[in-house]
Protein backbone atom coordinates (compact mmCIF):
# COMPACT_ATOMS: atom_id res chain seq x y z
CA UNK A 1 0.00 0.00 0.00
CA UNK A 2 1.09 3.43 -0.75
CA UNK A 3 1.58 6.27 1.87
CA UNK A 4 -0.96 8.24 0.32
CA UNK A 5 -3.37 5.24 0.59
CA UNK A 6 -2.43 4.38 3.81
CA UNK A 7 -2.99 8.31 4.89
CA UNK A 8 -6.36 7.62 3.34
CA UNK A 9 -7.41 4.56 5.51
CA UNK A 10 -6.01 6.21 8.60
CA UNK A 11 -8.31 9.30 7.72
CA UNK A 12 -11.49 7.44 7.23
CA UNK A 13 -11.82 5.98 10.56
CA UNK A 14 -10.98 9.28 12.22
CA UNK A 15 -13.49 11.07 10.23
CA UNK A 16 -15.86 8.60 10.56
CA UNK A 17 -15.50 8.73 14.87
CA UNK A 18 -15.63 12.55 14.17
CA UNK A 19 -19.36 12.09 12.27
CA UNK A 20 -20.38 9.78 15.22
CA UNK A 21 -19.77 12.08 17.85
CA UNK A 22 -21.05 15.02 16.40
CA UNK A 23 -24.37 12.81 15.40
CA UNK A 24 -24.46 11.53 19.22
CA UNK A 25 -24.23 15.06 20.53
CA UNK A 26 -27.18 16.18 18.42
CA UNK A 27 -29.07 13.51 18.78
CA UNK A 28 -28.33 14.01 22.79
CA UNK A 29 -29.28 17.80 22.68
CA UNK A 30 -32.47 17.72 20.68
CA UNK A 31 -33.58 14.91 23.81
CA UNK A 32 -32.25 18.07 26.47
CA UNK A 33 -34.67 20.14 24.04
CA UNK A 34 -37.26 17.54 24.16
CA UNK A 35 -37.01 17.43 28.14
CA UNK A 36 -36.68 21.12 28.52
CA UNK A 37 -40.26 21.44 26.50
CA UNK A 38 -41.79 18.51 28.45
CA UNK A 39 -40.76 20.55 31.86
CA UNK A 40 -41.96 24.08 30.79
CA UNK A 41 -44.71 23.61 28.65
CA UNK A 42 -46.10 19.69 28.42
CA UNK A 43 -45.95 18.64 31.87
CA UNK A 44 -47.78 22.25 33.08
CA UNK A 45 -50.42 21.85 29.85
CA UNK A 46 -50.95 18.46 31.63
CA UNK A 47 -51.21 19.52 35.35
CA UNK A 48 -53.64 22.14 34.28
CA UNK A 49 -56.54 19.45 32.35
CA UNK A 50 -56.03 16.98 35.36
CA UNK A 51 -56.90 19.98 37.60
CA UNK A 52 -60.14 20.63 35.75
CA UNK A 53 -61.66 17.16 36.33
CA UNK A 54 -61.08 17.35 40.41
CA UNK A 55 -63.23 18.60 42.97
CA UNK A 56 -62.14 21.34 46.22
CA UNK A 57 -60.05 18.42 47.97
CA UNK A 58 -58.52 16.80 44.69
CA UNK A 59 -60.94 14.07 44.01
CA UNK A 60 -61.83 13.01 40.99
CA UNK A 61 -65.11 14.30 39.83
CA UNK A 62 -65.02 13.60 36.26
CA UNK A 63 -66.58 16.34 33.65
CA UNK A 64 -68.86 17.54 37.38
CA UNK A 65 -66.63 20.90 37.03
CA UNK A 66 -67.57 21.20 32.83
CA UNK A 67 -71.35 20.91 33.42
CA UNK A 68 -71.05 23.47 36.18
CA UNK A 69 -69.27 25.95 33.95
CA UNK A 70 -71.83 25.67 30.99
CA UNK A 71 -74.91 25.69 33.19
CA UNK A 72 -73.60 28.42 34.56
CA UNK A 73 -75.38 31.64 32.73
CA UNK A 74 -72.81 33.88 33.66
CA UNK A 75 -69.66 32.13 33.28
CA UNK A 76 -70.92 30.77 29.71
CA UNK A 77 -71.64 34.20 29.11
CA UNK A 78 -68.10 35.06 29.10
CA UNK A 79 -67.35 32.56 26.55
CA UNK A 80 -69.96 34.46 23.84
CA UNK A 81 -68.46 37.57 25.07
CA UNK A 82 -64.76 36.54 24.31
CA UNK A 83 -66.13 35.26 20.97
CA UNK A 84 -68.18 38.50 20.09
CA UNK A 85 -64.78 41.06 21.03
CA UNK A 86 -62.56 38.39 18.84
CA UNK A 87 -64.96 38.52 15.91
CA UNK A 88 -65.80 41.94 15.66
CA UNK A 89 -61.80 43.33 16.28
CA UNK A 90 -61.13 40.81 13.40
CA UNK A 91 -63.86 42.34 11.66
CA UNK A 92 -62.18 45.95 11.73
CA UNK A 93 -58.76 45.50 11.63
CA UNK A 94 -58.44 43.40 8.67
CA UNK A 95 -59.80 45.86 5.87
CA UNK A 96 -57.70 48.56 7.57
CA UNK A 97 -54.58 46.85 7.95
CA UNK A 98 -55.24 45.49 4.72
CA UNK A 99 -55.65 49.01 2.78
CA UNK A 100 -52.46 50.45 4.63
CA UNK A 101 -50.00 47.87 3.87
CA UNK A 102 -51.45 48.18 0.42
CA UNK A 103 -50.97 51.89 0.81
CA UNK A 104 -47.06 50.87 1.64
CA UNK A 105 -46.46 48.38 -0.75
CA UNK A 106 -48.10 48.90 -3.71
CA UNK A 107 -48.57 52.95 -4.12
CA UNK A 108 -45.88 56.11 -4.53
CA UNK A 109 -47.17 58.08 -1.59
CA UNK A 110 -45.03 60.15 0.74
CA UNK A 111 -43.69 59.27 3.87
CA UNK A 112 -43.94 55.68 3.66
CA UNK A 113 -41.47 54.92 6.34
CA UNK A 114 -43.39 57.40 8.94
CA UNK A 115 -46.24 55.84 8.20
CA UNK A 116 -44.69 52.48 8.78
CA UNK A 117 -42.71 53.60 12.08
CA UNK A 118 -46.26 55.25 13.65
CA UNK A 119 -48.28 52.37 12.68
CA UNK A 120 -45.71 49.61 14.58
CA UNK A 121 -45.78 51.76 17.97
CA UNK A 122 -48.35 49.56 19.30
CA UNK A 123 -45.67 46.65 19.59
CA UNK A 124 -43.55 48.67 21.63
CA UNK A 125 -46.70 48.92 24.31
CA UNK A 126 -48.25 47.38 26.51
CA UNK A 127 -51.86 46.36 25.93
CA UNK A 128 -53.25 48.27 28.69
CA UNK A 129 -51.66 51.12 27.38
CA UNK A 130 -54.81 51.89 24.87
CA UNK A 131 -57.65 51.01 27.67
CA UNK A 132 -56.24 54.15 30.07
CA UNK A 133 -55.50 56.11 26.82
CA UNK A 134 -59.76 55.68 25.89
CA UNK A 135 -60.60 56.32 29.61
CA UNK A 136 -58.80 59.60 29.52
CA UNK A 137 -60.74 60.09 26.39
CA UNK A 138 -64.09 58.63 26.63
CA UNK A 139 -64.46 57.57 30.45
CA UNK A 140 -66.74 59.52 33.04
CA UNK A 141 -64.86 62.38 33.34
CA UNK A 142 -62.71 61.92 29.65
CA UNK A 143 -61.62 64.73 27.48
CA UNK A 144 -64.08 63.61 24.63
CA UNK A 145 -67.18 62.00 26.67
CA UNK A 146 -69.83 64.32 25.07
CA UNK A 147 -69.19 62.34 21.53
CA UNK A 148 -69.91 59.13 22.79
CA UNK A 149 -73.85 59.95 22.77
CA UNK A 150 -74.63 58.39 25.74
CA UNK A 151 -72.39 54.72 24.90
CA UNK A 152 -70.20 53.79 27.70
CA UNK A 153 -66.36 53.12 27.25
CA UNK A 154 -66.39 50.93 29.84
CA UNK A 155 -67.52 47.40 28.03
CA UNK A 156 -67.45 46.06 24.53
CA UNK A 157 -66.80 49.48 22.97
CA UNK A 158 -63.78 50.42 24.87
CA UNK A 159 -62.72 46.49 25.00
CA UNK A 160 -62.51 46.71 20.58
CA UNK A 161 -61.30 49.79 20.11
CA UNK A 162 -58.43 49.09 22.31
CA UNK A 163 -57.71 45.64 20.55
CA UNK A 164 -57.46 47.58 17.43
CA UNK A 165 -55.23 49.46 18.25
CA UNK A 166 -52.99 46.90 19.97
CA UNK A 167 -53.23 44.48 16.70
CA UNK A 168 -53.06 46.84 14.09
CA UNK A 169 -49.12 46.63 13.81
CA UNK A 170 -49.29 42.38 13.65
CA UNK A 171 -51.75 42.26 11.05
CA UNK A 172 -49.64 44.83 9.56
CA UNK A 173 -46.52 43.02 9.72
CA UNK A 174 -48.41 39.69 7.89
CA UNK A 175 -49.91 41.71 5.21
CA UNK A 176 -47.32 43.47 4.41
CA UNK A 177 -45.06 40.31 3.59
CA UNK A 178 -48.24 39.20 1.68
CA UNK A 179 -47.94 42.39 -0.60
CA UNK A 180 -44.41 42.63 -1.10
CA UNK A 181 -44.08 40.50 -3.98
CA UNK A 182 -46.39 39.93 -7.18
CA UNK A 183 -45.45 39.64 -10.71
CA UNK A 184 -46.51 42.75 -12.57
CA UNK A 185 -46.88 40.08 -15.78
CA UNK A 186 -50.10 39.18 -14.56
CA UNK A 187 -50.74 42.79 -14.24
CA UNK A 188 -50.05 43.72 -17.63
CA UNK A 189 -51.72 40.91 -18.72
CA UNK A 190 -54.81 42.44 -17.18
CA UNK A 191 -53.84 46.02 -18.50
CA UNK A 192 -54.18 44.37 -22.05
CA UNK A 193 -57.55 42.53 -21.87
CA UNK A 194 -58.92 46.26 -20.87
CA UNK A 195 -59.36 44.61 -17.23
CA UNK A 196 -61.03 47.37 -14.68
CA UNK A 197 -58.53 48.51 -11.88
CA UNK A 198 -61.04 47.50 -9.41
CA UNK A 199 -61.35 43.81 -11.33
CA UNK A 200 -57.80 43.65 -11.31
CA UNK A 201 -57.62 44.05 -7.62
CA UNK A 202 -60.41 40.98 -6.78
CA UNK A 203 -58.51 38.84 -9.54
CA UNK A 204 -55.31 39.36 -9.36
CA UNK A 205 -54.56 41.63 -6.16
CA UNK A 206 -56.71 40.21 -3.05
CA UNK A 207 -56.20 36.01 -4.58
CA UNK A 208 -52.17 36.81 -4.57
CA UNK A 209 -52.95 37.52 -0.54
CA UNK A 210 -55.15 35.36 0.59
CA UNK A 211 -52.95 33.46 2.33
CA UNK A 212 -51.60 36.38 4.37
CA UNK A 213 -55.02 37.71 5.11
CA UNK A 214 -56.05 34.70 6.43
CA UNK A 215 -53.37 34.30 8.70
CA UNK A 216 -53.69 37.53 9.73
CA UNK A 217 -57.77 36.99 10.60
CA UNK A 218 -56.45 33.98 12.76
CA UNK A 219 -53.59 36.09 14.60
CA UNK A 220 -55.69 38.98 15.56
CA UNK A 221 -58.58 36.32 16.24
CA UNK A 222 -56.07 34.56 18.82
CA UNK A 223 -54.51 37.83 20.49
CA UNK A 224 -57.71 39.34 21.35
CA UNK A 225 -59.10 36.26 22.90
CA UNK A 226 -56.58 35.20 25.10
CA UNK A 227 -55.79 39.28 26.32
CA UNK A 228 -56.09 40.36 30.29
CA UNK A 229 -55.11 43.40 30.51
CA UNK A 230 -57.60 45.49 28.12
CA UNK A 231 -60.76 43.23 28.96
CA UNK A 232 -59.23 44.02 33.09
CA UNK A 233 -58.68 47.84 32.50
CA UNK A 234 -61.73 49.33 30.42
CA UNK A 235 -64.00 45.68 30.33
CA UNK A 236 -66.36 47.48 33.22
CA UNK A 237 -68.84 44.49 34.03
CA UNK A 238 -68.69 42.87 30.03
CA UNK A 239 -66.54 39.91 31.45
CA UNK A 240 -64.68 37.64 28.62
CA UNK A 241 -62.87 34.48 29.46
CA UNK A 242 -59.80 35.82 30.51
CA UNK A 243 -60.78 38.03 32.85
CA UNK A 244 -62.99 34.90 34.42
CA UNK A 245 -59.79 33.02 35.01
CA UNK A 246 -58.42 35.63 37.18
CA UNK A 247 -61.71 36.40 39.04
CA UNK A 248 -62.22 32.40 39.84
CA UNK A 249 -58.09 31.92 40.96
CA UNK A 250 -57.44 35.19 42.72
CA UNK A 251 -60.59 36.52 43.59
CA UNK A 252 -62.44 33.51 44.48
CA UNK A 253 -59.42 31.18 45.31
CA UNK A 254 -61.36 28.50 43.01
CA UNK A 255 -58.46 26.53 41.09
CA UNK A 256 -60.46 23.47 39.78
CA UNK A 257 -63.07 26.05 38.02
CA UNK A 258 -59.99 28.45 36.87
CA UNK A 259 -58.04 25.20 35.28
CA UNK A 260 -61.95 24.57 33.40
CA UNK A 261 -61.83 28.20 32.23
CA UNK A 262 -58.23 27.83 31.09
CA UNK A 263 -58.83 24.86 29.42
CA UNK A 264 -62.12 26.58 27.48
CA UNK A 265 -59.83 29.32 26.57
CA UNK A 266 -57.15 27.14 25.35
CA UNK A 267 -59.84 25.69 22.65
CA UNK A 268 -60.27 28.38 20.61
CA UNK A 269 -56.50 29.26 20.25
CA UNK A 270 -55.42 25.73 19.15
CA UNK A 271 -58.09 25.59 16.78
CA UNK A 272 -57.32 29.02 15.38
CA UNK A 273 -53.54 28.08 14.82
CA UNK A 274 -54.26 24.33 13.81
CA UNK A 275 -56.82 26.11 10.84
CA UNK A 276 -53.52 28.68 10.49
CA UNK A 277 -51.18 25.91 9.80
CA UNK A 278 -53.46 24.35 7.26
CA UNK A 279 -54.04 26.78 5.23
CA UNK A 280 -50.57 27.72 5.26
CA UNK A 281 -49.60 24.61 3.70
CA UNK A 282 -51.63 24.87 0.73
CA UNK A 283 -49.87 28.20 -0.08
CA UNK A 284 -47.73 28.31 -3.20
CA UNK A 285 -44.83 30.48 -4.58
CA UNK A 286 -46.02 33.52 -6.43
CA UNK A 287 -42.79 34.08 -7.93
CA UNK A 288 -40.95 32.21 -10.42
CA UNK A 289 -37.82 31.80 -11.44
CA UNK A 290 -39.39 34.16 -14.87
CA UNK A 291 -41.53 36.19 -12.61
CA UNK A 292 -40.96 40.35 -13.39
CA UNK A 293 -41.02 42.21 -10.05
CA UNK A 294 -43.60 44.21 -9.48
CA UNK A 295 -43.10 48.29 -9.16
CA UNK A 296 -45.26 50.81 -8.09
CA UNK A 297 -46.08 53.16 -11.01
CA UNK A 298 -47.42 56.79 -10.20
CA UNK A 299 -51.30 57.53 -9.80
CA UNK A 300 -51.74 60.47 -8.45
CA UNK A 301 -55.99 60.32 -7.37
CA UNK A 302 -55.18 56.53 -5.67
CA UNK A 303 -51.49 58.04 -3.87
CA UNK A 304 -53.22 61.20 -2.26
CA UNK A 305 -56.76 58.94 -0.90
CA UNK A 306 -54.08 55.92 0.40
CA UNK A 307 -52.00 59.01 1.96
CA UNK A 308 -55.47 60.70 3.59
CA UNK A 309 -56.50 57.00 4.98
CA UNK A 310 -52.61 56.61 6.56
CA UNK A 311 -52.90 60.03 8.08
CA UNK A 312 -56.42 59.40 9.32
CA UNK A 313 -55.04 55.81 10.99
CA UNK A 314 -51.34 56.79 11.90
CA UNK A 315 -53.20 60.22 13.36
CA UNK A 316 -55.48 58.02 15.18
CA UNK A 317 -52.43 55.66 16.94
CA UNK A 318 -50.01 58.29 17.64
CA UNK A 319 -53.26 60.28 19.36
CA UNK A 320 -53.69 57.16 21.77
CA UNK A 321 -49.94 57.44 22.83
CA UNK A 322 -49.95 61.04 22.85
CA UNK A 323 -53.06 60.91 25.19
CA UNK A 324 -51.55 58.46 27.41
CA UNK A 325 -47.76 60.33 27.85
CA UNK A 326 -49.88 63.48 28.29
CA UNK A 327 -51.97 61.83 31.04
CA UNK A 328 -49.03 60.87 32.58
CA UNK A 329 -47.80 64.35 33.62
CA UNK A 330 -51.55 65.86 34.36
CA UNK A 331 -51.08 67.06 37.86
CA UNK A 332 -54.89 65.77 38.80
CA UNK A 333 -57.25 65.06 35.69
CA UNK A 334 -59.87 66.56 34.43
CA UNK A 335 -59.35 69.11 37.58
CA UNK A 336 -55.82 70.53 37.32
CA UNK A 337 -54.34 70.28 34.08
CA UNK A 338 -50.89 71.31 35.31
CA UNK A 339 -47.95 69.25 34.19
CA UNK A 340 -45.75 67.49 36.89
CA UNK A 341 -43.40 64.74 37.21
CA UNK A 342 -45.22 63.41 40.37
CA UNK A 343 -47.46 60.60 38.98
CA UNK A 344 -43.88 59.10 38.03
CA UNK A 345 -42.53 58.93 42.02
CA UNK A 346 -44.57 55.27 42.07
CA UNK A 347 -43.62 54.65 44.99
CA UNK A 348 -46.55 57.29 46.50
CA UNK A 349 -49.12 54.59 44.54
CA UNK A 350 -47.53 51.67 44.87
CA UNK A 351 -45.56 50.13 47.57
CA UNK A 352 -43.21 48.93 45.44
CA UNK A 353 -42.72 51.77 43.42
CA UNK A 354 -39.66 51.69 41.01
CA UNK A 355 -38.71 48.70 42.37
CA UNK A 356 -41.47 46.86 39.51
CA UNK A 357 -40.26 48.66 36.72
CA UNK A 358 -36.52 47.22 37.77
CA UNK A 359 -37.60 43.40 37.85
CA UNK A 360 -39.03 43.92 34.35
CA UNK A 361 -36.09 45.42 32.66
CA UNK A 362 -34.73 42.50 34.37
CA UNK A 363 -36.99 39.77 33.37
CA UNK A 364 -36.30 41.39 30.10
CA UNK A 365 -32.58 41.26 29.81
CA UNK A 366 -32.91 37.87 31.36
CA UNK A 367 -35.07 36.94 28.53
CA UNK A 368 -33.35 38.02 25.63
CA UNK A 369 -30.02 37.00 26.73
CA UNK A 370 -30.71 33.18 27.76
CA UNK A 371 -33.96 33.15 25.25
CA UNK A 372 -31.73 34.00 22.55
CA UNK A 373 -29.24 31.15 23.37
CA UNK A 374 -31.91 28.30 23.54
CA UNK A 375 -33.61 29.46 20.76
CA UNK A 376 -30.83 29.02 18.70
CA UNK A 377 -29.14 26.79 19.58
CA UNK A 378 -33.15 24.94 19.50
CA UNK A 379 -33.25 25.62 15.98
CA UNK A 380 -29.85 24.56 14.77
CA UNK A 381 -29.98 21.25 16.56
CA UNK A 382 -32.96 20.80 14.66
CA UNK A 383 -31.88 21.76 11.21
CA UNK A 384 -28.88 20.29 11.46
CA UNK A 385 -28.85 16.73 13.06
CA UNK A 386 -28.97 13.76 10.60
CA UNK A 387 -30.90 11.19 10.67
CA UNK A 388 -33.22 10.88 13.77
CA UNK A 389 -36.45 11.82 12.12
CA UNK A 390 -38.59 10.70 15.37
CA UNK A 391 -37.20 12.85 17.70
CA UNK A 392 -36.78 15.75 15.04
CA UNK A 393 -40.08 15.44 14.66
CA UNK A 394 -41.46 16.07 18.18
CA UNK A 395 -39.17 18.32 19.12
CA UNK A 396 -40.64 20.44 15.74
CA UNK A 397 -44.13 19.93 17.10
CA UNK A 398 -42.86 20.80 20.30
CA UNK A 399 -41.56 23.89 19.08
CA UNK A 400 -44.42 25.14 17.28
CA UNK A 401 -46.84 24.29 20.04
CA UNK A 402 -46.40 27.45 22.28
CA UNK A 403 -47.95 29.77 19.90
CA UNK A 404 -51.19 28.01 20.78
CA UNK A 405 -50.98 28.27 24.68
CA UNK A 406 -52.52 32.01 25.45
CA UNK A 407 -49.68 33.11 27.65
CA UNK A 408 -52.57 33.45 31.04
CA UNK A 409 -53.57 29.72 30.29
CA UNK A 410 -49.72 29.04 31.12
CA UNK A 411 -49.32 30.71 33.43
CA UNK A 412 -52.45 28.77 35.32
CA UNK A 413 -50.88 25.60 34.01
CA UNK A 414 -47.17 26.88 35.72
CA UNK A 415 -48.99 27.33 39.27
CA UNK A 416 -50.28 24.00 39.50
CA UNK A 417 -47.20 22.25 37.84
CA UNK A 418 -44.15 23.98 40.21
CA UNK A 419 -46.31 24.52 43.43
CA UNK A 420 -47.25 20.89 43.32
CA UNK A 421 -45.11 19.19 45.87
CA UNK A 422 -42.50 16.96 45.56
CA UNK A 423 -41.73 18.76 42.57
CA UNK A 424 -38.23 18.80 41.97
CA UNK A 425 -38.45 21.99 40.24
CA UNK A 426 -40.52 24.01 42.60
CA UNK A 427 -37.96 25.68 44.11
CA UNK A 428 -38.13 28.03 41.27
CA UNK A 429 -41.89 29.04 42.02
CA UNK A 430 -42.01 32.96 42.93
CA UNK A 431 -38.79 33.56 41.96
CA UNK A 432 -37.36 35.48 38.98
CA UNK A 433 -36.42 32.21 37.04
CA UNK A 434 -40.29 31.15 37.12
CA UNK A 435 -40.73 34.47 34.93
CA UNK A 436 -37.74 34.12 32.75
CA UNK A 437 -38.54 30.25 32.06
CA UNK A 438 -42.51 31.00 31.59
CA UNK A 439 -42.03 33.62 28.81
CA UNK A 440 -39.49 32.13 26.66
CA UNK A 441 -41.58 29.65 26.43
CA UNK A 442 -44.48 31.18 25.90
CA UNK A 443 -42.64 33.51 22.95
CA UNK A 444 -40.56 30.27 21.79
CA UNK A 445 -42.34 30.25 18.46
CA UNK A 446 -41.99 32.95 16.49
CA UNK A 447 -38.20 33.29 17.74
CA UNK A 448 -37.91 29.56 16.55
CA UNK A 449 -39.18 30.10 13.50
CA UNK A 450 -36.87 33.21 12.55
CA UNK A 451 -33.75 31.50 13.67
CA UNK A 452 -34.83 27.91 11.19
CA UNK A 453 -35.62 30.73 8.42
CA UNK A 454 -32.06 32.10 8.64
CA UNK A 455 -30.43 28.81 9.03
CA UNK A 456 -32.06 27.49 6.21
CA UNK A 457 -30.23 29.79 4.40
CA UNK A 458 -27.53 28.18 4.92
CA UNK A 459 -25.65 25.76 2.54
CA UNK A 460 -25.77 22.24 3.74
CA UNK A 461 -22.08 21.91 2.35
CA UNK A 462 -20.60 23.75 4.91
CA UNK A 463 -21.25 21.39 7.67
CA UNK A 464 -19.99 18.69 5.04
CA UNK A 465 -16.99 20.55 4.46
CA UNK A 466 -16.43 20.53 8.16
CA UNK A 467 -16.90 17.16 8.77
CA UNK A 468 -13.63 16.55 6.03
CA UNK A 469 -11.97 18.96 7.67
CA UNK A 470 -12.39 17.12 11.05
CA UNK A 471 -14.20 20.44 12.61
CA UNK A 472 -16.91 19.55 15.13
CA UNK A 473 -20.10 20.98 14.39
CA UNK A 474 -20.14 22.62 17.16
CA UNK A 475 -17.43 25.06 16.30
CA UNK A 476 -18.71 25.26 12.71
CA UNK A 477 -21.69 27.10 14.43
CA UNK A 478 -19.68 29.18 16.78
CA UNK A 479 -17.34 30.01 13.84
CA UNK A 480 -19.88 30.78 10.69
CA UNK A 481 -23.57 29.68 11.70
CA UNK A 482 -23.67 32.31 14.11
CA UNK A 483 -22.08 35.04 12.13
CA UNK A 484 -24.00 34.47 8.80
CA UNK A 485 -27.47 34.51 10.81
CA UNK A 486 -26.19 37.48 13.09
CA UNK A 487 -28.99 39.34 12.02
CA UNK A 488 -31.74 37.32 12.76
CA UNK A 489 -30.40 36.38 16.31
CA UNK A 490 -30.28 39.93 17.36
CA UNK A 491 -33.97 40.16 15.80
CA UNK A 492 -34.85 37.21 18.17
CA UNK A 493 -33.24 38.14 21.28
CA UNK A 494 -35.19 42.20 20.63
CA UNK A 495 -38.29 40.35 20.16
CA UNK A 496 -38.03 38.50 23.10
CA UNK A 497 -36.96 41.26 25.06
CA UNK A 498 -39.87 43.77 24.11
CA UNK A 499 -42.46 40.95 24.74
CA UNK A 500 -41.04 40.03 28.06
CA UNK A 501 -41.49 43.82 28.88
CA UNK A 502 -44.58 44.40 28.16
CA UNK A 503 -46.79 40.83 28.77
CA UNK A 504 -48.82 40.76 31.56
CA UNK A 505 -50.88 38.00 31.01
CA UNK A 506 -48.53 35.14 31.44
CA UNK A 507 -46.92 36.76 34.41
CA UNK A 508 -50.17 38.00 36.09
CA UNK A 509 -50.06 34.56 38.37
CA UNK A 510 -46.60 33.93 38.68
CA UNK A 511 -44.63 37.01 40.53
CA UNK A 512 -44.59 37.37 44.37
CA UNK A 513 -43.98 40.52 46.09
CA UNK A 514 -40.08 40.44 45.52
CA UNK A 515 -40.96 39.65 41.77
CA UNK A 516 -43.65 42.70 40.89
CA UNK A 517 -43.71 43.57 37.10
CA UNK A 518 -44.33 46.71 35.55
CA UNK A 519 -47.40 45.48 33.81
CA UNK A 520 -48.86 44.34 36.97
CA UNK A 521 -48.25 47.36 39.01
CA UNK A 522 -50.47 48.79 35.95
CA UNK A 523 -52.98 47.29 36.36
CA UNK A 524 -53.23 47.19 40.45
CA UNK A 525 -52.37 51.50 39.91
CA UNK A 526 -55.37 51.26 37.73
CA UNK A 527 -57.79 49.43 39.91
CA UNK A 528 -56.71 51.40 43.41
CA UNK A 529 -57.69 54.23 41.13
CA UNK A 530 -54.07 56.23 39.95
CA UNK A 531 -55.25 56.18 36.55
CA UNK A 532 -52.34 58.59 35.72
CA UNK A 533 -49.98 56.89 37.59
CA UNK A 534 -50.50 53.29 35.26
CA UNK A 535 -50.03 55.60 32.82
CA UNK A 536 -46.91 56.69 34.17
CA UNK A 537 -45.51 53.22 34.26
CA UNK A 538 -46.98 52.32 30.75
CA UNK A 539 -45.01 55.12 29.29
CA UNK A 540 -42.01 54.31 31.03
CA UNK A 541 -42.02 50.55 29.57
CA UNK A 542 -42.81 52.54 25.58
CA UNK A 543 -39.97 54.52 26.47
CA UNK A 544 -37.59 51.25 27.39
CA UNK A 545 -39.04 49.49 24.36
CA UNK A 546 -38.62 51.94 21.43
CA UNK A 547 -34.85 52.94 23.34
CA UNK A 548 -33.35 49.64 23.17
CA UNK A 549 -35.45 49.05 19.68
CA UNK A 550 -33.46 52.00 18.38
CA UNK A 551 -30.20 50.63 19.58
CA UNK A 552 -30.83 47.05 18.23
CA UNK A 553 -31.41 49.12 14.41
CA UNK A 554 -28.44 51.54 15.04
CA UNK A 555 -26.31 47.85 16.12
CA UNK A 556 -27.52 45.97 13.03
CA UNK A 557 -26.93 48.36 10.51
CA UNK A 558 -23.29 48.90 12.16
CA UNK A 559 -22.62 44.94 12.17
CA UNK A 560 -24.60 44.91 8.41
CA UNK A 561 -21.55 46.98 7.34
CA UNK A 562 -18.38 45.69 9.41
CA UNK A 563 -19.53 41.67 9.76
CA UNK A 564 -21.89 41.20 6.70
CA UNK A 565 -20.08 43.00 3.97
CA UNK A 566 -20.03 39.39 2.42
CA UNK A 567 -23.88 40.25 1.88
CA UNK A 568 -23.05 42.91 -1.08
CA UNK A 569 -22.00 42.81 -4.22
Amino acid sequence: MTQAGASTATELPLTRRRLDRDDILMRLGICVFIVWMLVTLILPLWWLLSKSFEGQKGEFVGLANYVQYFSTPSLLASLWNSLFVALLTTAIVLPLAFVYAYALQRSCMRWKGLFQALALIPILAPSLLPAISLIYLFGNQGFLKDWMFGVSVYGPFGIVVSQVFYCFPHALMILLAALSLADSRLYEAADALGASRTRVFFTVTLPGAKYGIISAGFVIFTLVITDFGIAKVIGGRFNVLATDIFKQVIGQQNFQMGAVVGFVLLIPAVVAFMADRIIQRRQVALLSARAVPLVPKPVARRDWTLFAFCAVVGGLIFGILAMAVWASFVTRWPYNLALTLNNYKFGDFDSDGWAAYGNSLELAVWTALIGTVVVFLGAYLLEKTRAFAAGRLLAQFMAMLPMAVPGLVLGLAYIFFFNEKGNPFGFIYATMIILVVNSITHFYTVSHLTAVTALKQLDAEFEAVSASLKVSLFRTMSRVSVPVCLPAVLDISIYLFVNAMTTVSAVIFLYSTDTKLAAVSIVNMDESGFTAAAAAMAVAIVATSASVKIAHVLLTRRLERTTQAWRRR
